[in-house]
């Protein structure tokens, strides 16, 4: 293995994530879902991954997915929680903010 890819590895493993709370909305049917992520750069693409797939563990929005296509629905981040050191910490933070934003915008869980 060359040493560039050895640093590249490294740098990877080292990198900073951002946990946070984000939204996927409806634009035809004007539904909102909300979740919550350890890793808000990733979850999009996993997100879209499982709705692909058809295999996405939320009917309502695996439905909405199967209606209206990948263009029907947007994905936006809600909220970034500042960096913990503590996962049980962050992860009570992350599931104490999803639940304030389901109730704020009367979205369902994902």
């Amino acid at each position: 293995m060359s040493i560039d890819r050895k640093a590249a590895i490294a740098a990877y493993k080292e990198r900073k994530t951002v946990a946070g709370i984000f939204v996927v909305r409806c634009a035809a049917s004007s539904e909102v879902w909300v979740g919550q992520a350890p890793n808000l750069e990733t979850i999009q693409n996993r997100i879209w991954f499982t709705l692909r797939q058809g295999g996405h563990p939320c009917h309502s929005l695996q439905a909405a997915w199967n209606a209206h296509g990948e263009a029907g629905l947007a994905f936006s981040e809600c909220e970034r929680l500042e960096d913990e050191q503590s996962a049980y910490v962050r992860n009570a933070r992350l599931k104490e903010r999803a639940l304030h934003w389901q109730a704020e915008l009367k979205a369902e869980a994902i």
